[in-house]
């Protein structure tokens, strides 16, 4: 009994060093460059618990004297910030048609971006083409694969961590098969995510775009597929399987898109009201050669009526998906995303039917993020993982013991800050 106890006495100082080093660390990471005396007062903790445990963290190579304050009076206070290469995140896009990805450091700081047609048409083919890109992007910020502290892949379908395996991924044949999952890790390492690609938009959206200003929203994606990521209380809903978001199988299977066989891998609304339900749609309205739905949209604007009764069906079903979401969560916003959901017009379209179905009309708008959407919520993700990775790597500062009050070691360290300016 002794020695346990013992264990746990000795134990508990290096946890409330390790956890004061964290606390700083944290701050610094999302406030910038700060001084000493700035974290001693800010935190709360004593003027040498923050001296010794920033020097702590510096022989841990996660935050540098970046330079002094100046412009007060009094002598130059040190600033301090996390190092540029404490970590790196990596985030990956695997689209039908593009390929995207980009690296970050743990500061946030966008350190190289890039993208590529998709043209693989097996799944080992397709992570190697992810491999191509990453290698590139890897080569472009001068680091190597080791220096990677999370990879984060967004994705079509579902991963499930239980049975550790991916579903619902459609839109990519063979996507999710046994076979891929061992070759990903393969390629990045054990430290690779798999986060659904609208899961990974939704999260780009609460941090850059219309999400910040919410508490909660759904981000409905259209296009190529159809799909949802909502943010309730500010965090990312999942479900107990990862399946929530996955609108496109809502059995809203009618229209000239539809189409049993496409709905069967994809579910109904998907079939019916992606891109390939609207291009199904223009060719039995007599629309021929290779057609796209942008061209469908841009015929309708041109005032032809078989492709505007098809806008307007594609709007009915995605306002239908819409008033059962707010049926069921009443979120403050729905923002549309997508190439269909962003298409000029097609909003007011969705919302003009919204305000026929829904028992209360959410604020609607149209996301104002670009095409690396899923790359920048990739980034976010990777960037939280990558922070407790290397915060959990903290070594026992047991080279700098705390000192008992009194000693003149702690007192030149009181006056030294002291004297750095707030």
């Amino acid at each position: 009994m002794a020695v346990v106890a013992g264990e746990g006495f000795a134990a508990r100082p290096r946890l409330i060093r390790a956890m004061n080093e964290q606390l700083l660390l944290d701050y610094i990471r999302r406030n910038g460059a700060v001084s000493r005396a700035d974290l001693a007062r800010i935190s709360g903790l004593s003027k040498p618990t923050v001296s010794l445990a920033l020097a702590n963290l510096e022989r841990a190579r996660l935050v540098q004297a970046t330079g002094v304050r100046t412009g007060v009076p009094g002598p130059a206070a040190v600033l301090y910030e996390v190092r540029h290469d404490a970590g790196f995140v990596l985030a990956l896009d695997v689209g039908q048609q593009f390929l995207r990805g980009a690296i970050s450091d743990l500061r946030g700081t966008l350190r190289a971006s890039s993208s590529m047609n998709a043209v693989a048409t097996t799944s080992q083919g397709r992570v190697e083409e992810l491999a191509t890109l990453a290698g590139t992007l890897i080569a472009d910020v001068g680091i190597t694969s080791s220096d990677v502290t999370q990879t984060v892949l967004g994705s079509p379908g579902v991963y499930d961590p239980r049975r550790d395996a991916l579903s619902m991924s459609g839109l990519l044949p063979g996507w999710d098969q046994p076979a891929v999952l061992t070759e990903l890790r393969r390629q990045f390492g054990t430290n690779l995510m798999i986060e659904n690609d609208v899961d990974a938009a939704a999260l780009a959206e609460r941090d850059l775009g219309h999400g910040r200003d919410v508490d909660s929203f759904a981000f409905v994606s259209v296009g190529t597929g159809i799909g949802m990521g909502l943010v309730l209380g500010g965090q990312l809903h999942r479900g107990s399987h990862g399946a929530a978001g996955e609108i496109g199988y809502l059995p809203l299977d009618q229209g000239q898109g539809a189409d049993p066989k496409d709905a069967r891998k994809r579910g109904g609304l998907e079939a019916a009201a992606s891109a390939a339900g609207i291009v199904r749609a223009a060719h039995k309205a007599g629309m021929i050669g290779s057609i796209s739905a942008q061209q469908v949209f841009a015929a309708a604007d041109s005032g032809n009526v078989h492709a505007a009764e098809i806008v307007a069906e594609t709007a009915m079903l995605v306002a239908k998906a819409i008033c059962a979401i707010v049926a069921v969560v009443d979120p403050e916003l729905i923002v549309l995303g997508g190439g269909i959901g962003q298409a000029d017009g097609f909003l007011d379209s969705v919302a003009r039917e919204v305000r026929m179905l829904a028992p209360v009309i959410p604020d609607m708008r149209v996301s104002a993020l670009g095409p690396n959407v899923v790359v920048d919520g990739c980034l976010a993700t990777g960037a939280e993982r990558a922070w407790k990775v290397v915060t959990a790597a903290i070594p026992a500062s047991e080279a700098t013991p705390a000192l008992p009050l009194g000693t003149n070691q702690q007192a030149d360290t009181d006056q030294q800050i002291e004297h750095e300016q707030l």
